[in-house]
């Protein structure tokens, strides 16, 4: 199967050695994805916010390997405060309500930045291979 890494152009790409998005046949695996833009860290302690821009850059990179959000049958949320989960759930029901993937929430003790409340990652299964 043919196998095509989707790069998101962030700098920790190359030095890390990962890209944003895989797919392989008609999967599509999205990388731990957290609040930034350019290295900044976006809606710094707001748990809503940065879920909801997290999985918009999800959404983007679904469609960047041919996939939409309909496509996603798993999600995985790791929060630094799980108390806040109701903030997490809400902004991941406004994109999943009607699709309902499987998910997991999992509070950690950090992420990599301590401005970072969530990071997720996401499965898609596509209808058709490439």
């Amino acid at each position: 199967m043919k196998r095509t890494n989707y790069s998101s152009g962030a700098v920790w790409e190359s030095k890390v050695g990962y890209s944003r998005a895989v797919r392989v046949g008609n999967v599509i695996e999205v990388s731990g994805t957290v609040a930034t833009d350019n290295d900044k860290v976006v809606a710094e302690g707001n748990a809503y916010e940065q879920t909801r821009f997290v999985l918009a850059k999800i959404e983007s990179a679904l469609i960047s390997a041919g996939a939409n959000l309909h496509d996603v049958v798993r999600t995985r949320m790791f929060v630094t405060d799980i108390s806040r989960w109701e903030e997490y759930g809400r902004a991941h029901g406004e994109f999943f309500q009607s699709i309902k993937p499987a998910t997991t929430m999992v509070e950690v003790s950090k992420l990599i930045n301590p401005g970072y409340l969530v990071e997720i990652e996401a499965t898609a299964i596509c209808r058709d291979p490439e």
